[in-house]
């Protein structure tokens, strides 16, 4: 039934009249002298929902409120969360890294077709995962530059989380600054390539200078000293019947804070003059070296030249002589 109802600010407002007896008690009067009618609330059968309180001992959610299955699917997307790959300059490194860390390297699928382009897919995902590119640039250092080049950008491309450049010979690094006019300084050429194909950080081992970390955008791990130091101390030298030598003037500061971990001991300096690109001649020995145990330290080996001659001008006064060096251009 419809009725008229007057009211002070309306004129004539229907009214719907029901003879539901519970519809006509819900009639509520509004303050603008409109009359409208509640709906009758919900009623539930089992109950109004809440949130369940856990008795005080009990710290978990009751066994039907949980997943049984859910605690293993976390613990294996955690598990695959770090992944490895290994380029084609040094795979066994890469293999010996995997192993230390309890993983298996990732599959990627590396070939170059007959013009040498290089090809790279990965063979499983890495959508959200840390990706570690093991690829040293050592000889043919172009092609292996590049492959990691390649091998960065595929990772991009597949939704990577972060991207780790493992990089252990890090080529061009020589070629830091200019020593004469029209020169490139190609470390940091190589470094915008690397930045740009999509790496989040550069992982390498003893720089050719400390200088080429601020020619990357991104984080550098440069990780140097530790290993030789261990091998060192291993062989349990006495301090005093140890020095340390410098096969060039350019090298010192390396040589020396190199002694200063070995009991600081004492240091001895090669001179020699270069004549050219891979061509040295030894001068002078500067620092007294009879009857000690030299340890020799480089930062790179190219030909061995350098260190040949350097190591003779040591050993005539000396019996014993150690080689380190952190970077070769064989096998990174």
């Amino acid at each position: 039934m419809v009725s008229l109802v007057q009211t002070s600010s309306f004129p004539l407002i229907p009214r719907f009249r029901s003879s539901h007896p519970v519809l006509e008690e819900a009639r509520v009067p509004c303050r603008s002298g409109v009359r409208c009618h509640v709906v009758e609330p919900l009623k539930f059968e089992n109950g109004k929902p809440c949130i369940p309180v856990l008795p005080a001992g009990e710290r978990s959610l009751p066994s039907f409120l949980t997943t049984p299955q859910l605690g293993n699917i976390v613990s294996s997307k955690n598990d695959t969360r770090l992944r490895i790959f290994s380029g084609t300059a040094n795979p066994s490194l890469s293999q010996e890294i995997a192993c230390y860390m309890g993983l298996e390297l990732g599959k990627i699928n590396i070939k170059r077709f007959a013009d040498g382009e290089i090809y790279v897919q990965l063979q499983e995902s890495v959508r959200g995962c840390d990706v570690y590119l093991v690829q040293p640039t050592c000889p043919p250092a172009n092609e292996n530059l590049m492959e990691l080049l390649i091998m960065i950008d595929a990772c991009r491309r597949a939704s990577a989380k972060n991207i780790t450049a493992v990089i252990p010979y890090f080529g061009y690094a020589r070629a830091d600054r200019k020593t004469q006019g029209r020169e490139s300084i190609a470390a940091k050429l190589v470094a915008n390539l690397i930045t740009e194909a999509g790496a989040n950080r550069v992982l390498a081992c003893d720089l050719h200078s400390g200088q080429s970390m601020g020619y990357f955008d991104i984080p550098v791990d440069h990780n140097k000293q530790p290993v030789v130091l261990d091998y060192l101390a291993s062989k349990r030298i006495c301090s005093d019947d140890l020095v340390v030598v410098s096969p060039d003037v350019g090298g010192v500061a390396r040589a020396r804070a190199f002694a200063k971990k070995l009991s600081d001991a004492p240091l001895a300096i090669v001179d020699k003059r270069r004549h050219g690109h891979n061509v040295a001649e030894v001068m002078n020995l500067i620092g007294d070296v009879k009857g000690k145990v030299a340890v020799m330290v480089d930062d790179m080996i190219d030909t061995a030249g350098e260190f040949e001659k350097s190591s003779k001008a040591t050993l005539e006064l000396l019996p014993i002589i150690f080689i380190f060096y952190h970077k070769s251009n064989v096998g990174g």
